[in-house]
């Protein structure tokens, strides 16, 4: 089946990067580079005017920071997805892009068939974070004291919603946290119906950078249960088929 085709600005102030980049993309049969930029006060314009489904976002530009084309693009062509792709694996950097408006996160140094993927992916409507970036917000998890109390923000979520938010920050889909947790794919999409509602959010990106906030301020305890997650074993648990909708 052929898959549709997917319009990419390049934004990154190194020419023979967007050279590499345009090179192997282009070899896609989906995926065709309609413009490139050097710096914001290219980029900005450049975007508005084609409409791009996606851009390609190098944080570090000469004449603004990652995280204001982040927002200035997310403000002036909201329908526009944005990937970015850097070196930089900072947490206040990865949690910052993802709040300012990028749907993905990804390393430069990773493997070109990986790329492929994220791109795809975020083109698709979904967000995705370099597996590196990953592992440092299931670390959090992992190191922090998991009898020590709830952030104000993870204490507004029930326990198994506190199961779901590092499997959904692992970049996990509806159906893999279902298959995870033991429960149907519908109860899922409820209780993270039930998950942004609850911390004001509307995307998944946005989810994410909320949860790696709060694991960072404060580390979050779930018992047997989050050792379960972190060791990769799933906890054994009763299949829930909500028909209410409420997803709790």
């Amino acid at each position: 089946m052929k898959r549709p085709l997917i319009r990419i600005v390049l934004i990154d102030d190194h020419e023979m990067v967007r050279q590499g980049l345009r090179a192997f993309l282009e070899r896609e049969n989906d995926l065709a580079i309609v413009g490139e930029a050097g710096t914001a006060a290219e980029a900005i314009p450049l975007v508005e005017r084609l409409r791009p489904h996606m851009v390609l976002l190098d944080l570090h530009l000469p004449d603004a920071t990652g995280m204001d084309i982040c927002r200035r693009l997310h403000n002036s062509a909201p329908q526009t997805r944005i990937l970015v792709l850097t070196g930089h694996t900072e947490d206040a950097t990865v949690i910052a892009a993802l709040q300012n408006g990028a749907h993905g996160y990804v390393l430069k140094d990773m493997r070109l068939e990986d790329l492929l993927q994220a791109i795809r992916t975020v083109a698709d409507g979904r967000g995705y974070l370099d597996p590196r970036v990953t592992q440092k917000t299931l670390n959090w998890v992992r190191s922090g004291a998991l009898a020590a109390p709830f952030s104000n923000g993870l204490a507004k979520l029930s326990k198994q919603e506190r199961l779901i938010m590092p499997l959904l920050a692992a970049g996990k889909t509806n159906k893999e946290i279902a298959a995870h947790l033991r429960l149907s794919d519908k109860t899922v999409k409820n209780y993270l119906a039930n998950i942004f509602f609850k911390i004001h959010v509307k995307r998944r990106a946005e989810a994410v950078a909320w949860f790696i906030k709060e694991s960072q301020s404060s580390p979050m305890a779930t018992g047997s249960a989050a050792k379960s997650i972190i060791s990769g074993d799933p906890p054994m648990m009763r299949q829930c088929e909500d028909q209410s909708g409420w997803g709790r």
